[in-house]
Parts: structure tokens; C-alpha cells; sequence
């Protein structure tokens, strides 16, 4: 037996939202969410992930169906993962130069601390260090090639009016971005 949430042709984070409800309404059956867009996929095959399911992913002519199966599986411990915030492209308030710099030199350093971060999540002006010609470009991508989820956050890149240049991480939302910091061991913000 199978639930379909139907959730094409909304923005996220409501296909998110509408699965997790789903999920919480109706803990021992299969899904099947239906998106229209890519990003909406990927925001909810994250969160399914998250909860122990499955994912088989169909694009039809009519949308992007979700096949979420609930796995035997225990989900991941958040026992010792830390998730990262980062509401701006300058470490600390003062001047700017100096900002950057630091900035640079933590996202450096979190490479070579070889921790148990999980997530860095970008927010606000954050999200100007995942696009080209960003300084911190090189370390980001070198967390990511380690293993750590780097977010962005996608009203901010489409306020920005940078989602184009977006060169690091995958987009998020608000709901995936409060779940992962609510559940995560502990969190840093910047």
C-alpha cells in the first residue's frame, strides 16, 4: 500500500514539508511523491534519506516520481555530527577585509581538522563564498570532496540573483536547513 503526495507545481519548501507529513501521518507504508522540478527531487530525496527510506526517482511526462520505501535500515546516528551555519561571507562584524580573510582561513582550517562535521549550511550573504570567485572556493569544495553536505540556501541565491554561479553544494531550504541543524549533535554559527 502506497500514500501519493502529490506536490507538483509548488515551490519548496512545500513538497518537503507535505512528504514529511506523510511520513509522520503514516510511519509503516510506502510513499510516492510527485515534484515537478529538480531541486524539489533532490530536497525531498534528502529528507526520505534522512528517515530511513529508499529513494527510486521516474520522471514521466506529467512530473518526478518518488518512490520512497522504508528501509530495514537504521538512519545514521546524529550522535557526533556538527552542523555549520554560515549567515555571512565575512567572519565576525568589523572590517570586512580582515572578515574575509578569517573567513577563508576557518572553511582552510575545518579541511584540515579532519572532524565530524556533517553540514555547512549557507544563509544571507553566506551563499556569496558557494559562487565563483569566491576566496574559499577551493576549501569548500575540498570539504565536499571529504564528505561534508555543503547547502545553500535557495531564496538567498535567487535574492542575490547568483544562483547561476552557484559553484559548490547543492540548493536547499528552509525546512531541510532547520531539520539538519535541530538534529545535529552540535551546532556552530557564523
Amino acid at each position: 500500500m502506497s500514500n501519493i503526495v502529490d506536490a507538483r507545481n509548488l515551490s519548496c519548501p512545500e513538497p518537503v514539508i507535505m512528504t514529511k507529513k506523510a511520513m509522520d501521518n503514516n510511519p509503516d507504508i510506502d510513499l510516492i511523491t510527485i515534484v515537478s522540478e529538480k531541486v524539489a527531487q533532490e530536497n525531498v530525496t534528502k529528507l526520505a534519506t534522512s528517515q530511513g527510506y529508499q529513494v527510486e526517482v521516474e520522471e514521466k511526462e506529467d512530473g518526478i516520481y518518488l518512490y520512497l520505501k522504508k528501509s530495514d535500515a537504521m538512519v545514521e546516528s546524529a550522535q557526533d555530527d556538527v552542523a555549520i551555519l554560515v549567515t555571512n561571507q565575512f567572519f565576525g562584524q568589523g572590517n570586512e577585509e580582515i572578515g574575509q580573510l578569517l573567513m577563508k582561513n576557518f572553511l582552510y582550517t575545518l579541511t584540515e581538522v579532519g572532524s565530524s562535521i556533517k553540514n555547512i549550511i549557507f544563509m544571507n550573504s553566506g551563499v556569496y563564498l558557494t559562487c565563483e570567485g569566491s576566496p574559499a572556493l577551493e576549501h569548500l569544495k575540498a570539504l565536499e570532496d571529504s564528505g561534508v553536505e555543503i547547502l545553500c540556501c535557495g531564496t538567498c541565491l535567487d535574492f542575490f540573483k547568483i544562483k547561476d554561479i552557484l559553484a559548490v553544494g547543492n540548493i536547499t531550504n528552509m525546512y531541510t536547513a532547520m531539520e539538519i541543524l535541530t538534529s545535529a549533535s552540535k551546532n556552530i554559527t557564523l
